[in-house]
This record gives C-alpha cells, sequence and structure tokens, in this order.
C-alpha cells in the first residue's frame, strides 16, 4: 500500500515545497512579462511592432549568451533540432503578440493569446477534473473580454489568436529545451535563432531608428523584462511542473497584462474586470492544488 502524507506529514511538507517553487517561479515570470508587455507599447510608435520584437530578442540573445555562455558541442542532431524549433516558434510568438497588442488593447491581446495555453491544458491533461478548472479559467477570461471581441480590430484578434497557438508550442518546446540542455544554455541558443530570424523583418520596419540610444535603453528594459528573466524562470518551472498544470497557470496573465496596463499604461480596471481576474485565479490554483502530487 503507497505511503500518504498524513502518515509522513514532513514529507507533505517538503511536497509543498516542492510544489511552491515552480509556481513561484511562473507567477514571478508573469509579472514580468506583462510590465515589459506594457513598456513595449510605450516603445512601438518609436520602434514599431516588429522593431520592438527585433530588440527585444536580440538585446536578450546578447544577454544570455554573455551569462551563459552556452556550449556548442556535444550536442545531437535532435537537440539542435529541438533548440531551433524552439527559436522559431519563440520569434512567432513574439511577432504575432506584437502585432496584435499594435491593434488592440494589451489586457484583450493577452486574454485571447492565452486560450492557446488553456486549450493545451485540456488536451494533455488525463484527469476530467483538469476540465473544470480550464472551463473556470475560460469563463474568467471571457468576462474580461467584456462578453465578447466583436469590438475589436479583427486582424489584431486574429493574430492575438495565432499567437495563442505558438504560446501553446512555446510551453511544449520549453520543457524539451530544459530537458536536453543544462542550466539555461539552450534557452540562450534558442533566443539567438529567434533573433536572427526576427532581424530582417524589424530592419525593414524601423531601420536606423532601432540604433537611438533612447529607444536602445527602453529596448534592453523590454528584453530583460519580457525574455531574459520570464523566459529562463518558466524553463526551469517547467523541468519540476507538468506541462498541463503550467499551461493552466497561463490564465494568470490576462489579470496581471490588466494590472499592468493600469499601472503603467494608465487602463483602469472595472468590477467586470476585477470578478474576472478572481475567476482565474481561482481556476489556477485549483489547478495547482489539484497537481501538487505530481510536482
Amino acid at each position: 500500500m503507497p505511503e500518504t502524507a498524513a502518515a509522513h506529514p514532513e514529507g507533505a511538507v517538503r511536497g509543498r515545497g516542492r510544489a511552491v517553487g515552480p509556481v513561484a517561479l511562473v507567477v514571478a515570470g508573469g509579472l514580468s512579462v506583462q510590465f515589459g508587455a506594457a513598456i513595449a507599447v510605450l516603445l512601438m510608435p518609436r520602434a514599431g511592432a516588429l522593431g520592438v520584437v527585433t530588440l527585444r530578442l536580440i538585446l536578450a540573445a546578447a544577454v544570455l549568451l554573455v551569462v551563459c555562455r552556452p556550449r556548442l558541442r556535444g550536442h545531437t542532431r535532435a537537440d539542435w533540432g529541438t533548440v531551433v524549433a524552439f527559436g522559431a516558434v519563440m520569434a512567432a510568438m513574439n511577432v504575432l503578440f506584437y502585432q496584435a497588442a499594435d491593434r488592440i488593447p494589451l489586457g484583450a491581446a493577452v486574454t485571447l493569446e492565452v486560450l492557446g495555453p488553456l486549450a493545451l491544458s485540456v488536451i494533455v491533461s488525463r484527469r476530467p477534473i483538469s476540465l473544470v478548472w480550464a472551463g473556470l479559467a475560460l469563463a474568467g477570461v471571457v468576462l474580461l473580454s467584456g462578453g465578447g471581441f466583436d469590438r475589436l480590430d479583427p486582424v489584431g484578434a486574429a493574430f492575438a489568436l495565432s499567437a495563442g497557438a505558438m504560446w501553446a508550442a512555446y510551453i511544449v518546446f520549453s520543457a524539451r529545451t530544459g530537458r536536453r540542455f543544462p542550466q539555461a544554455d539552450g534557452l540562450a541558443l534558442a533566443m539567438a535563432v529567434g533573433a536572427v530570424l526576427t532581424l530582417p523583418l524589424g530592419v525593414a520596419e524601423a531601420g536606423s531608428k532601432l540604433l537611438v540610444p533612447s529607444t536602445l535603453a527602453l529596448g534592453l528594459g523590454v528584453a530583460l523584462l519580457s525574455s531574459v528573466l520570464p523566459y529562463t524562470l518558466e524553463l526551469l518551472a517547467l523541468r519540476r511542473l507538468p506541462a498541463s498544470t503550467f499551461a493552466v497557470l497561463m490564465s494568470l496573465e490576462p489579470a496581471i497584462a490588466a494590472a499592468a496596463g493600469f499601472l503603467v499604461l494608465h487602463q483602469a480596471l472595472s468590477v467586470t474586470d476585477a470578478l474576472a481576474i478572481a475567476l482565474v485565479i481561482a481556476a489556477s490554483m485549483g489547478a495547482v492544488r489539484g497537481r501538487a502530487p505530481d510536482l
């Protein structure tokens, strides 16, 4: 018969500690990426959406490559394939999201984008209760949108939904990269791949505007807040957190984006927004408590 936590309370305490660790990493990453996104919105009039993506990925790649100094030898063809795929997905996710944020409000863009991870949580989970938490989170997402997306720019909404699909793929490839490469080496290499892929797009849109000192400084802030810190935290969390739980935790992003929009972009929160935030937080906490023994 399996030993229970009640029979060994000290083991239960250690188990809860292990659960809190990766969850805290995900939440901290979410705070960082959404406040970075708010700064990115302020930067878009200077460099354009594609220019912001280029600055974010190039500067983030430079920081990570210097800090991590990843080894280029000793990796298999499958390892490199995973890193290239991760970098391509990362580039696509960022390009699509910033195109959306350039056309629709930040909170709405993140609300639509989070549908990708929510769908992933339902697909990969083997527990029926996951459907309940995902449904509750989805209800919060819909409520946060105001009950519908008909008032939004359809092109911006399409970009946000596509970014959500790439976000789901990002979760999968981030986990695979974390298992194949030590520390954040794989992340640094994937970020470099993403930077190379987006560079022609950013140069075509912004050109020499990317080299303005003040634009570079803001771009570095976006890179640190939206890429270096959150991606590193999430990669570390995915080594200890099931992909389905991680995906439902991503439903916190609309709430964090709403807070960032209020504090940085002066976008007010309504009572409906607050209720929606409560729903997504409840869903996320329920998902974590339900999967805590697996962490």
